[in-house]
């Protein structure tokens, strides 16, 4: 029987069902999930909620409404959430403890992709362990577009996973790119049909799921951790700042 955090928020939801798998919903879809302040204090949340939860094996990311996993900052509250320096500096707390949770989570982290993925939204889903998206899923980064700045360590995510060349490549043209080539460059691990992603990305959690946790932990941390910028975002997080990712 699947249980369901009070979170005290409706635009993030955190689930965890019987076999093993946390969801972490982003659910604007009116807004195409554009991230909220209360959205980045729901995902701080859910995932500090999952890491504590013996019951949770693995966590998967997704957007509600099928149209976008999520689109990027919820640019509506800007004037009424980020106009002021207090407000700038309480938003970048609820905003950092969130992304430290997002780049510290130690179980397996998948992210469902559904249509757009773009800006903060790619950046979100490349704190994901495997990116498993629909043939019709859109990615990309408009920042240059938009006359925009863009994090250090989102274009550090990046350029680890597809290589200098490609994060060049995306920054530079702001192009969007369509998931066959997004799995070409190695931004997505997995593309299936609309109708059969849900079912095969619980198949794939739940096959994570049932393997020994301790070797999949120590996989993981093999793989993603053993890195000066995970130290980094570990003494980060355990010192409540921001963290300063090298790319390295």
């Amino acid at each position: 029987m699947s249980r369901t955090l009070d979170l005290g928020t409706a635009k993030i939801i955190g689930r965890v069902d019987d076999d093993g798998i946390g969801w972490l919903i982003f659910n604007q879809p009116e807004r195409h999930n554009a991230l909220s302040l209360e959205m980045w204090q729901g995902i701080g949340d859910v995932l500090e909620s999952y890491a504590a939860d013996p019951a949770v094996r693995v966590a998967v990311m997704r957007g509600a409404g099928g149209k976008a996993f999520v689109s990027g900052a919820d640019i509506s509250e800007f004037d009424t959430k980020r106009s002021s320096a207090a407000q700038k500096d309480e938003y970048g707390k609820i905003a950092g403890r969130a992304n430290r949770w997002l780049a510290t989570f130690e179980k397996p982290l998948l992210a469902l992709i559904e249509g757009y993925c773009i800006g903060g939204g790619l950046a979100t889903a490349l704190s994901a362990d495997v990116r498993i998206a629909t043939p019709d899923s859109r990615f990309g980064i408009p920042a240059a577009r938009l006359g925009l700045g863009y994090e250090y360590e989102g274009l550090a995510k990046l350029a680890r996973i597809v290589g200098p060349a490609r994060a060049r490549d995306i920054m530079f043209s702001a192009r969007f790119m369509g998931a066959e080539e997004a799995y070409r460059m190695g931004l997505v691990n997995l593309v299936h049909e609309r109708d059969d992603i849900e079912r095969e990305t619980i198949a794939y959690a739940e096959r994570i799921a049932g393997n020994a946790p301790l070797t999949v932990r120590a996989a993981k941390a093999a793989t993603c951790f053993d890195s000066e910028d995970y130290k980094e975002g570990r003494r980060a997080f355990q010192e409540k700042r921001t963290p300063d990712f090298q790319g390295r």
